[in-house]
């Protein structure tokens, strides 16, 4: 088997950091310590100093397949994962034909089984009428049930509140929502199309897809998972208003209602809609800078316990349609985990913190398997951050198939070296080995 060394590492891991040296034989981390002793059959790294941390576990993300693969497929997508970092993710039902059958669910995971570069899993979906197949759902092998409460990308809404009643009330499995109110969306954009027809300007889009429409839907779940004592996981929040429904006071190992934040909600405000245009149109929407330091001091004081990307390619062509027909969303795989560290940069988060909420907390809330953390025994799902090795993102080293992002220009001060997926170095001086080694995450549940 693959015996792999690396020394000189500064190992990231439970809230510290410890230098010292990573033994990996096949797909498992076999011994940490200070000085391990290289072997004539090992594969030495040095580390450099550098930071090695586990795989970020991307817990929500839209590769696209099937049927919308001219924006992203699983090969693509998981392709620009690794380079940035991501080892694991978990995605969305909202492909075509929707994943909302226990066939079609197992259909994407036999498309990964012989594509993916990362490791993978894959959300049921939830409609109003498909609670049989909902409750044949696997626990063992299935992240989890995804309802959109709002509309976006794909005719998923589930907007029947009995059935909704029906859904938490039935399922022990995590329960992920999409939550956006759809009536106040739809009044808030009549007035809008009143005022400029269907060429609305871009700027109003999170007055349109507002504070209102995200609370009082959010606001909502958490009532009822509360009275049903669903498991409930708030997905993307995006407003200042949203943060007071969330705790702190307990560990989240007893969180029944946990609560994510994604890269862009982190980075952009609405003031880049003037620059960004459509490129940065996500649902629900980017806010204000009010609502962005809500979210950074949420995430800080673990009301907030996970980030994420909602990567959602969309192709140029359909982004620059006019705002009532360009989709929301847009690729961010590739540039989460090195903006997260330019934010550390920036002082306002430190490397822990990242790992917690991008690898750690991931695994704790969806319980995966020997996963998101450098331990004995874990499957060596790893990365290498050198601090001070700047770069810059531009159109020849965006891995995406949609060929854009939304850093596009952006400076980033430091850079991923290396990715290991289940012991397999997949990724090293800014190429790709196209050797696609992804496994199916398993659950301890």
């Amino acid at each position: 088997m693959n015996k792999i060394l690396i020394k000189n590492a500064k190992i990231v891991n439970e809230g510290k950091i410890v230098e010292g040296d990573v033994l990996v034989d096949g797909e498992f981390i076999v011994e940490i310590a200070d000085s391990i002793s290289a072997k004539p059959d090992f594969k030495v790294i040095d580390a450099e100093g550098n930071y090695l941390i586990p795989g970020a576990i991307d817990d929500q993300v839209h590769f696209r397949e099937p049927g919308l693969t001219h924006k992203g497929d699983i090969a693509s997508e998981s392709r620009a994962a690794v380079a940035g970092g991501i080892t694991s993710f978990i995605e969305q039902p909202n492909t075509v034909p929707n994943a909302i059958t226990q066939e079609l669910l197992e259909d994407k995971y036999q498309i990964a089984s012989n594509s993916s570069h990362a490791n993978y899993s894959f959300m049921m979906g939830g409609t109003n009428t498909n609670l049989d197949e909902i409750l044949k759902t696997n626990p063992r092998n299935v992240a989890g049930i995804k309802l959109f409460l709002g509309s976006s990308t794909g005719n998923m809404l589930v907007d029947n509140q009995e059935a909704l009643e029906k859904i938490f009330s039935s399922t022990k499995m995590l329960i992920a929502v999409h939550c956006e109110d759809e009536q106040t969306i739809q009044t808030n954009l009549a007035q809008y199309k009143e005022e400029y027809g269907e060429d609305i300007p871009v700027k109003f889009h999170h007055l349109i897809r507002s504070e209102e429409a995200c609370y009082l839907s959010s606001s909502k779940a958490i009532a009822l998972a509360k009275k049903t004592g669903a498991r409930l996981h708030v997905f993307h929040l995006s407003t200042a208003k949203e943060m007071e429904l969330f705790t702190n006071k307990i560990p989240l190992e007893e969180k029944q209602i946990t609560a994510e934040v994604c890269v862009h909600h982190l980075w952009f405000t609405n003031d880049d809609y003037n620059t960004k245009g459509n490129l940065i149109k996500w649902n629900p929407a980017v806010k204000t800078d009010k609502d962005r330091t809500a979210l950074w001091n949420a995430l800080l004081d673990d009301r907030i316990d996970v980030i994420a990307t909602d990567h959602a390619p969309h192709t140029l062509e359909e982004k620059n349609q006019i705002y009532t027909k360009a989709p929301s969303g847009g690729p961010l795989v590739q540039h989460a985990v090195v903006a997260m560290f330019e934010a550390f940069h920036q002082g306002k988060i430190s490397i822990e913190k990242i790992v917690e909420k991008m690898a750690h907390n991931p695994a704790k809330i969806f319980k995966i398997e020997k996963r998101g953390f450098l331990k004995e025994g874990y499957y060596a799902d790893m990365v290498l951050i050198n601090p001070a090795k700047p770069w810059s993102v531009k159109k020849e080293n965006i891995l995406y198939k949609c060929g854009w992002s939304p850093f596009e220009g952006t400076n980033f001060k430091s850079r991923i070296t290396h990715t290991f997926v289940n012991g397999q170095l997949v990724y090293h001086n800014s190429k790709v080995n196209e050797i696609k080694v992804g496994k199916r995450l398993l659950f301890n549940r």
